[in-house]
């Protein structure tokens, strides 16, 4: 089914950048914190785009909105992040329309995702949603398309296997570890950044290799100690991270900085040590791999960590796809509805005037006449009538671009400008 747009003289576009093309460091350099969102789509108001909708995760950030060219969000987003023009167009993929459409349903249900079926992207839709919401920068289309995308992905998750088994980055991490480390058990493991990432890296260490010899250090010492709490963890301060360095063998950073929180001078280690990087932009530089004894995993590394359970993820990728197609043709049929939705509307409100004005004559025209009977007799009408065109535009044979031009032209309908 054909799309079209909401919103005349625009289009709908995706443009964005992600893990298959944009390494790490220049995955980085586009990566948005939340002040940078909150600003981007204040512009986006001033400049006239209705509906922008921003996704910056660690694999990937990308720009849904309405334009009459896609590089109004291009130059948005290069405004905002630290990457030029020249660099997002080296690796960038843009599309149009149906074409964006299809790209977020795959992207929101994990199919596009760097780990497949990794559902974490559908909660960062959400928020990416609600906060352009709040900045009123939402629309029905994009309300709609969400809303079709969550389900999707709900219905993936609940029918298929495609989630299955743990491929995440924290498990990821602890697989390596447990593939490349002797006795990781044993090992005093250091913690830098306890996010959700880190949490979750915790967690699963804990779990699979049985190793409570962690201790955390977060900037914020209150939210370390939140967390280590209830793992009953030891928990330094900030100020401690160079001295825990030299005690640990391994080293995990997740602190989610824009720029490396973890330099060369910063490391002392007499002692084989293993840094995971599990952040982006890098948080760990990369003069760290100059050290002797130093082994340096980055992210990128670790999702190519591949298992039993991706095979069993990929199998159940044509019975997602097949649930995305039925999703997203409930979504195409809504589109269809909006677009001939104002030519009904000024039919009915036309043949409204024209009833409106058959009574008023009658009544002053014939002695016995009864509007008030008049009124229902002629109401149920105008609702047949408007209801046999809406189901006329809604067969698939008929050209509904051509029958809207001839009913404007017929009834002479003046539609109201969105």
């Amino acid at each position: 089914m054909k799309y079209y747009p909401i919103l005349r003289h625009s289009s709908f576009y995706s443009i964005g950048l992600s893990y298959k093309k944009a390494d790490a460091e220049l995955r980085g350099k586009f990566s948005l914190a939340v002040p940078q969102i909150d600003a981007l789509l204040l512009a986006a108001r001033t400049e006239g785009i209705d509906g922008v909708l921003v996704i910056t995760t660690c694999n990937r950030t990308e720009l849904y909105g309405f334009a009459q060219h896609p590089f109004q969000l291009i130059k948005l987003l290069c405004q905002y992040a630290q990457g030029s023009v020249e660099e997002f167009q080296e690796v960038a993929y843009i599309f149009k329309n149906h074409d964006a459409i299809s790209h977020l349903f795959r992207v929101g249900t994990g199919l596009d995702s760097q780990i497949l079926g990794d559902f974490e992207i559908i909660s960062q839709l959400k928020q990416s949603f609600y906060r352009s919401k709040r900045h009123q920068m939402t629309n029905p289309f994009l309300e709609r398309l969400c809303n079709s995308v969550l389900q999707a992905s709900k219905r993936i998750k609940n029918e298929t296997e495609l989630s299955s088994g743990a491929t995440s980055v924290a498990f990821a991490s602890v697989k390596y570890l447990l593939d490349n480390i002797p006795d990781i058990n044993e090992k005093n493991i250091l913690l830098f950044g306890t996010g959700k990432i880190g949490r979750n890296t915790c967690e699963n260490l804990i779990k699979h290799t049985g190793n409570h010899h962690i201790t955390l250090i977060n900037r914020t010492k209150e939210k370390a100690e939140e967390f280590g709490g209830k793992l009953q963890l030891a928990v330094k301060d900030f100020g401690d991270l160079p001295s825990e360095i030299r005690k640990c063998d391994v080293l995990v950073v997740a602190t989610g900085a824009q720029l490396p929180t973890l330099t060369k001078a910063m490391v002392h280690n007499k002692k084989p040590l293993w840094i995971l990087d599990l952040s982006i932009p890098k948080n760990v530089h990369d003069n760290v791999k100059e050290l002797e004894n130093v082994t340096l995993v980055h992210l990128d590394e670790l999702s190519r960590i591949t298992d039993e359970a991706l095979a069993k993820r990929r199998s159940n990728i044509p019975q997602a796809e097949r649930i995305i197609e039925t999703v997203k043709f409930d979504f195409s049929n809504w589109l269809e509805t909006r677009k001939f939705a104002p030519v009904i509307k000024a039919l009915k409100k036309k043949l409204k005037t024209m009833k409106e004005e058959e009574i008023d004559f009658h009544s002053k025209k014939l002695q016995d006449f009864n509007p008030q009977q008049a009124e229902i007799v002629s109401e149920r009408i105008i609702q047949k009538i408007t209801k046999q065109f809406a189901n006329h535009l809604k067969k698939s044979e008929v050209d509904a671009e051509e029958s809207l031009l001839l009913i404007q032209k017929v009834f002479q309908l003046e539609l109201e400008t969105e």
